[in-house]
């Protein structure tokens, strides 16, 4: 059974730096793909940022294209999403998702949409006051 479990979120303000992690754990020699999502009340489910396997290929919304950073550990099945400069419209309950992939054929692909992932972590909120 893969679980995905979440860390860290919280209350930050304008301008503020906060660091979000998720571990995967499940069957031995498996390997992931993985991202984060964000859902802000009243609004759909939207991409925020992705990271290939390898940790080689990275892809992030527009919205948050130069303020947040995804890294990956994949001897550990862990990312993190590290968002400085924070904005009040960053104020969302943030998911992480996890695809398996094979390494030698998917390694290096990230994922963009919620379909092509297959687990989801239990979400965790974040709230920037200005």
């Amino acid at each position: 059974q893969v679980q995905l479990v979440q860390f860290g979120g919280g209350l930050a303000q304008t301008g503020d730096s906060l660091r979000l992690s998720c571990t995967v754990s499940g069957p031995k020699f498996s390997s992931y793909a993985m991202g984060w999502f964000r859902q802000a009340p009243g609004k759909e489910r939207e991409f925020v940022a992705a990271i290939s396997w390898s940790g080689e290929s990275t892809n992030y919304a527009d919205s948050v294209k130069g303020r947040f950073t995804i890294t990956g550990d994949n001897t550990k099945n862990t990312v993190h999403l590290q968002m400085n400069r924070l904005k009040s419209e960053d104020t969302a309950v943030y998911l992480c998702a996890a695809v398996a992939v094979s390494p030698v054929s998917s390694g290096n692909y990230y994922y963009t949409l919620e379909a092509q992932y297959d687990y989801w972590g239990q979400g965790t909120q974040v709230t920037v006051s200005s």
